[in-house]
C-alpha cells in the first residue's frame, strides 16, 4: 500500500514539531535493535561530497557512569577542554533568545533570578546527562573544518528527528564538548577525532518539571528572506 504525500506531510509535521530538547530522562535503556535502528536511517543524511564526515560513539553503561561521574567531577574543578572555541556570548535578538530560554528553564522549576547556586546546580545536571541512559558522543576527524562541521550538524537533526518518530527523547548538549580529553581518554578515541558536542537521549521523564518548559521560536521572516 503506497503513502499518500498527505499522509507523509503530517507524519513530517508531527514529528519535527514534537521534537524538543528534553532535559530530564528516565533511567530505562532504550532496546538496542532501536538505537541501530535509528542511527542506521540517519546515516541518509547528506554531506559536502557525500564525504560523511561524522563519527559517532554512542556511549551506555559503565563507560557512561564513568564519565557521568568524571565529568561532573570536572566540571566542579573548573576543568574543561575544547576542541573548538566557544565564547556563548551574544548580542542582539541572538540575546534575548538565550535570554529567554535561561528564564523559560528556570521558570519551570521554581528558580529565581537570584538564586546562583541553584541555577548552577540545574547546569550541572548537564554532565549527570540529565539521568538519560544512552549519550551519542559526535567527532569531526581532522584536517575537517567547518564546511564539514555544518554536515554533522544535518546528521545530528536527523538523529533526533528519528529519536522522536520512534517515541524517544534527546537534548543536544554543547556543554558536553567541554571535556574532549576526557571523552577521548575514556572511549579511547584518536587524538585526530575532535569533539563538537554530544546528544543525551532515551525515554522522557514526564515528571520533572524541568521539561514543562517550552521555548519559543522566532517568526519566518525573521530569519527567511524570499526572493521571486
Amino acid at each position: 500500500m503506497s503513502i499518500s504525500t498527505d499522509q507523509t506531510s503530517a507524519a513530517f509535521e508531527q514529528t519535527i514539531t514534537q521534537r524538543r530538547s528534553v532535559r530530564g530522562f528516565l533511567s530505562t535503556p532504550v532496546p538496542a535493535d532501536t538505537i541501530r535502528k535509528v542511527f542506521t536511517l540517519a546515516q541518509r543524511t547528506p554531506s559536502n561530497c557525500n564525504t560523511q564526515p561524522w563519527l559517532t560513539h554512542v556511549v551506555s553503561g559503565a563507560k557512561l557512569d564513568t564519565l557521568r561521574q568524571r565529568m561532573y567531577e570536572n566540571a566542579m574543578l573548573g576543568k574543561m577542554t575544547l576542541d573548538y572555541p566557544y565564547s556563548g556570548k551574544y548580542d542582539g535578538v541572538y540575546k534575548e533568545r538565550q535570554y529567554d530560554a535561561a528564564v523559560q528553564m528556570y521558570n519551570a522549576v521554581g528558580i529565581s533570578r537570584e538564586e546562583k547556586q541553584k541555577r548552577l546546580e540545574v547546569f550541572l545536571r548537564n554532565y549527570k546527562f540529565f539521568n538519560a541512559p544512552h549519550v551519542a558522543f559526535l567527532f569531526l576527524p581532522e584536517p575537517f573544518h567547518i564546511r564539514e562541521a555544518a554536515d554533522v550538524g544535518m546528521y545530528a537533526q536527523s538523529l533526533m528527528l528519528g529519536f522522536t518518530a520512534f517515541g524517544l527523547a534527546s537534548c543536544p548538549q554543547t556543554s558536553l564538548g567541554f571535556h574532549a580529553d576526557l571523552v577521548r581518554e575514556v572511549l579511547d578515541v584518536n587524538p585526530v577525532n575532535k569533539l563538537l558536542f554530544g546528544i543525551s537521549f532515551g525515554y522522557e521523564d514526564t515528571s520533572d518539571p524541568i521539561n514543562s518548559a517550552r521555548l519559543g521560536r522566532a517568526e519566518l521572516d525573521a530569519s527567511t528572506v524570499f526572493h521571486d
